[in-house]
């Protein structure tokens, strides 16, 4: 079993402290302390994302297990993932191990060589393995929103996620069950993506079979940087681009403007999405359709 972890300023087991007497069951259930899941708790200031979530999960799993797929994502550029998701830990095929409510357990062959330990100790699939899991386990836009962000990551750390390692491991895997979908995958993802909602916009117009756009493009006019966009259809002169929440910020909000204004004065057509526009992908799908046709790209 893991061993005690005594993170009282950070993550603990709740079990351990009551046994070793480093807090009574009063304290423990006082409210003092967050409880991320069954029997691990938190100090209340610790950020509650999906990593932490992930992390209170490996003071709970066996020796044999680790964190993978979306949840290993993390550790390579990717934390996408939010704190309703549940944690993905991989077990080798003959362990028992069921795991609390929040953690989704994945029975599999998983060889030693696909399995390193961070800093503190926690069990985490390796980059290629991760991808492989994440590609045959998750929903097609989440699939490549994630590698594209671990691919992103993987360009500026020098153990991180290639674009050939990538397609390597799923060569080695081919055959093996998931290997279609994930080859499937591959033609979809790019490391030039900075937002999930990017790869999801992306994702959505090549089931709907409208030409690829080209992430972070960058318009010249005359020489000159207008700006990087979040995805360009060049021959339509087409631009759409997500707005997060920082985008609707007063001084944000001008500079947008200004920027927007000086690429439709250079003949460019600029959809602008948000978070709401997201819900409906089929509208947005639409919406673009209709500029391209119009731009004679569809035939």
């Amino acid at each position: 079993m893991t061993p005690t972890r005594r993170f009282l300023g950070g993550l603990f087991v709740g079990s351990h402290a009551l046994a070793e007497g480093v807090l009574t069951r009063r304290q423990l259930e006082s409210g003092l302390y967050r409880r991320v899941l069954r029997n691990v708790y938190a100090d209340p200031g610790l950020r509650h994302d999906h990593r932490l979530r992930a992390r209170a999960a490996a003071l709970l799993m066996p020796a044999e297990a680790a964190l993978g797929g979306r949840s290993a994502a993390a550790w390579f550029g990717a934390p996408f993932s939010s704190s309703a998701d549940p944690v993905l830990v991989v077990v080798p095929r003959t362990c028992r191990w069921r795991g609390p409510r929040g953690v989704q357990v994945h029975r599999t062959d998983v060889r030693p060589a696909e399995i390193w330990q961070d800093e503190d100790g926690v069990r985490v699939t390796t980059a290629v393995r991760t991808a492989w899991d994440v590609a045959t386990l998750e929903p097609t836009a989440a699939a490549v929103a994630l590698l594209d962000g671990m691919l992103r990551h993987g360009r500026q750390a020098a153990d991180g996620l290639s674009v050939a390692a990538l397609a390597a491991g799923f060569v080695r895997r081919s055959g093996q069950w998931g290997s279609r979908r994930a080859n499937a995958l591959l033609p979809l993802v790019d490391d030039r993506a900075m937002s999930p909602p990017e790869s999801r916009v992306r994702v959505a117009c090549h089931v709907a079979g409208l030409p690829h756009p080209v992430p972070q493009f960058r318009v010249y006019e005359d020489g000159v940087l207008l700006g990087q966009v979040d995805l360009a259809w060049p021959e339509a002169k087409l631009i759409v681009e997500y707005e997060g929440a920082y985008h609707f910020d007063g001084v944000q909000i001008d500079k947008d403007d200004a920027r927007y204004d000086r690429l439709v004065q250079a003949g460019w057509q600029v959809v602008r999405l948000s978070s709401v526009d997201l819900r409906d992908l089929d509208a947005v799908v639409a919406r673009i359709r209709t500029v391209l046709a119009d731009a004679g790209v569809l035939t």
